[in-house]
């Protein structure tokens, strides 16, 4: 491919639609619409479809796309070059390869400065990448196999997100009749850790960790979610995370903010909570995978959401008090397990359904690697698919 910048000029009065580069080749995003004469920029670089574009910046973590029809005549700024294909290459198996790891391992090989966040890749240097290229047939072959193969993936991912809107729905209608009190009213204590510095890696088998807010999802403890602490760093006992824990993040992106979730009884040893993870303690009067359950419900959402503060839209925090406030629901202990085990059921499900799409992404990635180091044939692949 041949580096192709076609450039237009920021005219005031005119209306430009912004668009973005995700990384490791999850395509582009539309990042609105804005005026000429709002912007600092004398011009902009155009899209149009088929090209590749990508993001200087960061380069690292692999900006890198081909541009789809919808997202024809968007401009991006000078940080995102664009190329043209060359006749051997469907436009279709470049966007595959744009979300290979070996592509991305190609582009962080090249990338230059001394500062991480802020090194880059040039033209050039992307231009420098020497990656097999199969005739055109092949090509068109192999995105159907891995088009066939993300099919599959997006209808596991759908199925998945439907069976989690229908356990909350099982539970809204267990619970619909159910009196009310405020959560701090059945806690015996709400616990919290401290955040040290740490290193940007997860922990090793042998090492200690600190969660990170991603750690805590709705129903889903991510314990790979964590940082190394550094050497001789030393962590209060009560921050470490113990089988059963149910915790909650006090500060997150405003739609997960309070999420909650409880520690597997398998769960790792060594972890520790951070500031911005909290440990809720229930009473004997509300069961612990109840508790998860009702923190999920749609009223104890809104709270949450709506008690949630901060002047980053990005992170925003939720107090110790105001979590003590929570509605919940609160039926005899009978009945809270007999609830939680109707909605964990099908949690469960989803949770299977999203591990056979984890399978599925790790099958493909293998494919598209193989076929390009050619350590697969065609032949080969299309009999595995």
């Amino acid at each position: 491919m041949r580096l192709d910048i076609q450039r237009t000029p920021m005219i005031p009065a005119n209306t430009y639609r912004l668009a973005g580069v995700m990384n490791a080749g999850q395509g582009l995003i539309a990042k609105g619409e804005f005026d000429g004469g709002d912007t600092e920029y004398a011009a902009m670089n155009v899209l149009r479809v088929d090209q590749v574009v990508m993001r200087k910046l960061t380069a690292w973590e692999g900006p890198i796309s081909v541009v789809p029809a919808e997202f024809d005549g968007f401009v991006v700024s000078n940080e995102f070059p664009t190329f043209t294909l060359g006749p051997e290459l469907v436009p279709a198996w470049m966007r595959h390869v744009c979300r290979s790891p070996r592509l991305w391992a190609e582009m962080r090989n090249r990338v230059s400065g001394t500062v991480q966040r802020r090194k880059r890749l040039n033209p050039e240097q992307l231009l420098q990448i020497e990656l097999p290229i199969p005739p055109r047939e092949i090509q068109a072959r192999v995105v159907e196999m891995l088009d066939a193969v993300d099919d599959q993936i997006v209808a596991l991912d759908e199925e998945a997100e439907a069976l989690d809107r229908v356990s909350m729905a099982v539970a809204e209608d267990l619970l619909s009749s159910e009196p009310m009190v405020a959560l701090g009213t059945m806690l015996d204590d709400i616990q919290g850790g401290r955040s040290p510095q740490a290193n940007t890696r997860p922990p090793g088998t042998d090492e200690l960790g600190v969660l990170k807010v991603s750690a805590v999802t709705p129903f889903r403890f991510l314990p790979e979610e964590s940082k190394a602490l550094l050497p001789d760093t030393s962590m209060p006992e009560s921050a470490l995370v113990q089988p059963g824990d149910v915790l909650i993040t006090r500060a997150n992106t405003p739609l997960r903010v309070g999420a909650v979730a409880r520690v597997p009884a398998d769960v790792r040893k060594g972890l520790y909570l951070a500031d911005k993870t909290l440990r809720l303690m229930p009473s004997s009067k509300l069961d612990s995978d109840f508790l998860v359950v009702a923190m999920a419900l749609k009223l104890a959402r809104t709270h949450l959401t709506g008690s949630a503060t901060g002047t980053s839209a990005s992170m925003v925090n939720v107090s110790q008090d105001r979590i003590r406030e929570t509605p919940i629901p609160l039926p005899d202990l009978d009945r809270q397990q007999e609830v939680s085990s109707a909605v964990l059921s099908v949690r469960a499900n989803a949770d299977g359904v999203r591990a056979e799409a984890a399978r599925l992404r790790d099958a493909r990635s293998s494919l598209l690697a193989g076929l390009l180091d050619c350590t697969i044939e065609i032949k080969s692949a299309e009999l595995e698919v």
